[in-house]
Parts: structure tokens; C-alpha cells; sequence
């Protein structure tokens, strides 16, 4: 019972932590919006974008087995945590040192506030990544308190600093050096969420950093099939900011709308991001020992239904009311320009099939089906590169949200047929009407009640209203009984 407690409430830390950390970053996309000039907006989230897939690749699926790893490792949980720490900073330094080197090559960049920009981002990566691996100690002895306590100090110091520009008076600041402050801000806030997370984890952890080549070798191994496929996925989810830069001269002007919707979809990703992480260590456990998987499967693929649904109704039919509230009215469509609303439309069908996408990667890595699921996610990518090439000459970051679509469509319909080939889950025609039964009112209201939503305290008063619908048809359709207390009592059985 004591145990159950501790996984109950170690969920409980990790979904508070999400929360909080999604409003305030949120505020902080807000400030940056309003900080600073279309073209130095750009050039932000060109930077974040462009470490994108450094980023990934020193991460190299490495946190995926942390967990497992240091759990299973016994008497030898510091000594494995210490060789994934000296693996991951090896690593961070190869790629992070790499993205720098070619940022300042790159002839199409110079004269820009670009390499400058990933320079001072870099630092973000670097320590979020390290912190990233002793996050592992707080999962594996159920102190997710740790990790909200660190994380939200991270966002509360990004948020207020930047705003404090805000505060100040700065408004579209065409300033280098105001965008340059912005940038190392983010990298003071990743910094004190190692330095949180390090001294947490020594209370219960000693870090033991030795050279273990054997050790290191068998961690590689172990990662490699989570990077490759992580590698995968950034080429089609994270790189397209990247192509903007590289294919179009104005590329300030086309990331300042198109990269504040990618940050924002970020958002939206983690959601089932966060739903399928509770849920696989006991999938993996119950896969394990010949167990039926078919009802907890179920729930979690409606669970996926239901949150994709409403990342998608939302961008639909409030993508104006929500560009506004989030950035500012300068980056809304015009009778002649495409604004960042306009891709919002497009990306929440992205965010739909995203979860989909999860689910069949999480059940493929479940059944150790690895080679079937980065032949899949490869073939994204490379839709994604063909796509990108052709329609971002023409069509701008218009161009990059329909290759989106295009290639999360495509991924979402294989990917979830491969899953359910792979692990049938139990999903019924009750899950179906219950479904039905949320997004359609959801849909009617979100329609009728966005052209109401004409300034930014009726878009948040819109927010609580939709937000108290959805808490309604919820319980009226026991969804809190379908979902949340159905894969709460599997993972206490």
C-alpha cells in the first residue's frame, strides 16, 4: 500500500510539474513575442530550432533507458548513473560543439544575429540534457517533488527575468543585445535546474563518475535504437525550422510566425508524451511476464483520442483568439499574408496524429520491434526532407506546415496499425460513442464562441469557460472512471 502511495503521488508531482511548466513557458513565448522585432524573433527561434537536432542526437536515447538501467543496477545505481552522466556529457559536448561549428560556417548566416544566437542557446540543451539524466534518481526513489521543485525554479527565473525587459518598457526591440539577453536568460534558467537537480540527487545518490568501458559500451547498445529513432523523429518534427533558415532568404520574418506555433505545438506533443511514459514501465513489465496488455492498451489509446482531440479542435477554431493571446496581434493573418493562426490550423492536425505516432512507437520499443519502427519513422524523415525542399521556396512556413501534416498523417495511419498489429488493445464502440459525445459539443461550443473572443481577457475568460466544459462532459460521460481511474488501478494492481 505504501508503494502504491508513492507511485500515486509521484504521478501526481510529474503532472503538476507539466502544468506549471507549460504556463510559464507559455508567459514566457508572450514576452519574447513582445520583446523583441519580427526578424529578431526569427533569429530566436531559428537559434532554438536549429539545436533542435543536436539536441536530439546528444540525447541519444539515452534518458529512454536511464530509468530502466539505474533501477535494475542495484548496489551499482551510482556507479551506472555516473557512466550515463560521463556518456551524456561526452556526447553533449560532440554534437552541441558540432551545431556551433557549423552555425558560424554556414555562408548564407553571416551577418546575422544567428550564430551568435546558437551559441548562447547552446547552453540550454547542455544542461537541461545533464539534468535530464539525474532526473533518473528522483524516478527511481519516487521524489518527483524534486524534479518540480527544479524545473518550475527554471521557468519562474526565464519567465521573470525576460519580463523584466517587459516591465521596463522594451517593445519590439530591434536591440542585439536585448535579443542576445533573452537567449542567455534561457541558458540561467537551464543552469539552475542542473544545479537544483545535483544537489537533490545527492542527498539520496552519491555520484560515482569512473571510466567504465564495459559499462559504457553496454549503454551505448542499450540506447541506440531509442536515438535512432529519436533521430528519426526530429528530422520530421524539428528540422523544418532549420530548412526555413537554410532555403529562404527571409528567413527571419517566416520563423517569427512559424516558430512561436512550434513552440507551441511542443506543448501540445508532451501530452501524450507525458501519458505514455506513466504508462510504459508497467506495459513493458506486463509484456515481460506473458500478462494481458489488450485493456490497458484501450484505455490509453482513448486517453491519446481524447487529448489529441482537443489539441486539434482548439487550433481549428480558436487558432486567432490563441495567436493573440500568446504572441500578439502583429503576427496574426492579413487579407494579404499568411500569420502564425494560419499555421496553427494546419499544425493541430499534426498535434492530432502525434499522438498516435507515440503510441505505435512506444508498443513497437515495447515488443523490441525497433528495426520495423525506424524504417517507419526513416521514411517520415525523408518525406518530410522531399516535402520540405520543394514547397518552402514557394510557400514559406505555409510550405513547412503542410509538409507537417502531410508527413504526421501519413506516420499517425502506420504507425498506430503497426502498434495495434504488434499489441491489440481492447477498444469498443462505448469508447467510440463516449468520444463522439466529448469532441462534438466541445466543437460546437469552440465554433460559436470564437468570434466573441475580440480581446485577450475573453480569450482567458474563454479559456475557464471551455475548460469547465470539458470538466462537465467528463463526468457525464465518465471519462474520470473510463481513463484515469482505469489506468490508475492497473498500475496500482
Amino acid at each position: 500500500m505504501f508503494l502504491q502511495r508513492k507511485i500515486a503521488l509521484s504521478t501526481l508531482w510529474q503532472l503538476a510539474s507539466q502544468v506549471t511548466m507549460a504556463a510559464l513557458s507559455i508567459l514566457t513565448v508572450k514576452f519574447v513575442a513582445v520583446g523583441l522585432s519580427k526578424e529578431l524573433a526569427g533569429n530566436y527561434n531559428s537559434a532554438y530550432g536549429f539545436l533542435q537536432l543536436f539536441g536530439i542526437l546528444a540525447d541519444f536515447g539515452l534518458y529512454a533507458v536511464a530509468v530502466r538501467e539505474v533501477s535494475r543496477a542495484g548496489d551499482r545505481k551510482a556507479e551506472v548513473l555516473g557512466a550515463l552522466l560521463i556518456l551524456r556529457t561526452i556526447i553533449l559536448f560532440l554534437s552541441l560543439g558540432s551545431a556551433i561549428v557549423i552555425v558560424w560556417l554556414m555562408p548564407m548566416w553571416h551577418g546575422t544575429p544567428l550564430p551568435i544566437g546558437v551559441t548562447i542557446a547552446a547552453f540550454v540543451p547542455f544542461f537541461t540534457l545533464l539534468a535530464g539524466i539525474i532526473r533518473t534518481v528522483f524516478q527511481v526513489e519516487y521524489r518527483m517533488h524534486c524534479v518540480f521543485i527544479a524545473e518550475v525554479a527554471q521557468r519562474i527565473l526565464t519567465a521573470s527575468a525576460i519580463g523584466l525587459f517587459i516591465f521596463f518598457g522594451v517593445r519590439s526591440s530591434d536591440n542585439p543585445h536585448v535579443y542576445e539577453a533573452f537567449l542567455g536568460i534561457g541558458g540561467a534558467g537551464a543552469l539552475l535546474l542542473f544545479i537544483l537537480s545535483l544537489l537533490f540527487a545527492r542527498r539520496s545518490m552519491p555520484l560515482c563518475l569512473r571510466w567504465n568501458n564495459a559499462l559504457l559500451k553496454k549503454l551505448i547498445v542499450a540506447a541506440a535504437p531509442f536515438g535512432l529513432a529519436y533521430l528519426c523523429m526530429a528530422l520530421y518534427r524539428q528540422f523544418d525550422v532549420t530548412l526555413i533558415a537554410l532555403l529562404r532568404p527571409d528567413f527571419e520574418l517566416q520563423n517569427a510566425y512559424y516558430g512561436f506555433v512550434q513552440r507551441m505545438a511542443d506543448m501540445g506533443y508532451l501530452i501524450p508524451t507525458f501519458l505514455l511514459n506513466s504508462i510504459l514501465p508497467l506495459l513493458s513489465e506486463r509484456h515481460e511476464h506473458g500478462e494481458a496488455t489488450e485493456s490497458l492498451l484501450g484505455k490509453t489509446l482513448f486517453a491519446i483520442l481524447i487529448c489529441s482531440s482537443i489539441s486539434l479542435l482548439f487550433s481549428i477554431f480558436w487558432a486567432r483568439p490563441l495567436i493573440a493571446l500568446l504572441t500578439t496581434n502583429a503576427y496574426l493573418s492579413t487579407a494579404t499574408q499568411s500569420g502564425s493562426d494560419s499555421v496553427l490550423r494546419l499544425i493541430g492536425f499534426s498535434m492530432f496524429f502525434n499522438g498516435f505516432i507515440l503510441y505505435g512507437f512506444y508498443v513497437l520499443l515495447t515488443r523490441h520491434q525497433w528495426k520495423r519502427l525506424v524504417t517507419i519513422l526513416l521514411f517520415g524523415g525523408c518525406l518530410s526532407l522531399t516535402s520540405n525542399i520543394i514547397l518552402i521556396p514557394q510557400e514559406g512556413f505555409m510550405g513547412a506546415a503542410t509538409t507537417s501534416v502531410i508527413v504526421h498523417t501519413a506516420l499517425g495511419f502506420l504507425l498506430l496499425a503497426e502498434g495495434l498489429r504488434a499489441m491489440p488493445a481492447s477498444f469498443d464502440w462505448n469508447d467510440t460513442i463516449r468520444w463522439i459525445g466529448f469532441a462534438m459539443p466541445l466543437a460546437i461550443f469552440l465554433f460559436f464562441s470564437a468570434p466573441l473572443l475580440t480581446s485577450e481577457l475573453k480569450t482567458i475568460v474563454g479559456l475557464g469557460a471551455a475548460t469547465l466544459l470539458m470538466g462537465i462532459l467528463a463526468w457525464v460521460l465518465g471519462l474520470d472512471r473510463g481513463i484515469l481511474r482505469g489506468i490508475q488501478k492497473e498500475n496500482l494492481v
